[in-house]
């Protein structure tokens, strides 16, 4: 399941991250200003790794950190898209934007069943987790908590209430600003699952992915540097936010290789 949802999101990756600037033709709706579309893209092109690498691991405890950040952002995708249906390219008049469209309500659509079915199973198989072997440094949990704590209080706002963004740094419409809450709720959610895990082996895919997912970010940034309001505060505390996850990352990255090194060599299979 994971392979397969690692193909979905690099197509999508490939429709925002690359194609910024022709969502109305290329894309499930259209997305403005091009900074946003690109926030999007970095999302799902960081989503890809997160789920590969995951699915390449041979141990569930090594694997799960993925799943439910994954469920978490299909379902609330999938009530976004249910809320905003009007402004879909259903019928529209290019037709990758129309099949986009049909694909996308599919997938989200019967993904999260799937995943509900499959983490049920796992949950449910009669095995243990190995023992932690390389535990996460007092205060890279403390840090990551606060992070995650952040990014559920900001996902969480601008989706039960999209109309009222004032306090985000660039222009978002109210279907925007769910899709980037549902992108900053995931992530939250993954953080809070990291701190559960509190194994360096355990999150490792989920090292590589936020570390990459900030250094995307940041690239879109330099992309669209004129869709934010530098003026304001909230742009700041953004990009300080941003660097300090990219930094949280590169250090889960630099030690989870480290140990895993020491501890399971290559048999880890990530």
């Amino acid at each position: 399941m994971l392979y397969a949802a690692s193909v979905l999101v690099l197509l999508a990756a490939g429709e925002l991250y690359v194609l910024t600037d022709h969502t109305d033709r290329y894309f499930a709706w259209t997305i403005h200003p091009g900074l946003t579309a690109a926030f999007l893209g970095g999302g799902y092109l960081a989503a890809f790794f997160l789920e590969f690498l995951s699915a390449r691991q041979r141990v569930w405890a090594n694997a799960r950190l993925a799943v439910p950040a994954v469920l978490a952002f299909t379902v609330l995708t999938l009530v976004a898209t249910l809320g905003h249906l009007d402004k879909f390219h259903f019928g529209n008049r290019h037709p990758v934007a129309s099949f986009s469209t049909w694909a996308w309500l599919a997938i989200y659509t019967v993904v999260p069943i799937f995943m509900v079915i499959l983490l049920v199973r796992e949950a449910h198989q009669p095995r243990a987790d190995p023992p932690r072997r390389a535990p996460i440094p007092l205060s890279v949990l403390v840090v990551v908590g606060a992070q995650g704590a952040a990014l559920l209080s900001l996902g969480a706002a601008l989706f039960v209430a999209p109309t009222s963004v004032s306090y985000w740094p660039w222009a978002l419409t109210p279907l925007t600003a769910q899709a980037v809450g549902a992108w900053l709720l995931s992530v939250g959610l993954g953080a809070i699952h990291a701190t559960r895990e509190r194994d360096l082996l355990r999150i490792r895919p989920g090292a590589v992915t936020l570390a990459l997912l900030s250094l995307f970010q940041l690239i879109a940034l330099a992309r669209y540097p004129h869709d934010v309001d530098w003026a304001r505060p909230a742009a700041w505390i953004y990009l300080g936010f941003v660097l300090s996850l990219l930094v949280v990352g590169l250090l889960g990255w630099v030690l989870g290789h480290r140990r895993v090194s020491l501890v399971d060599g290559p048999s880890t299979g990530g």
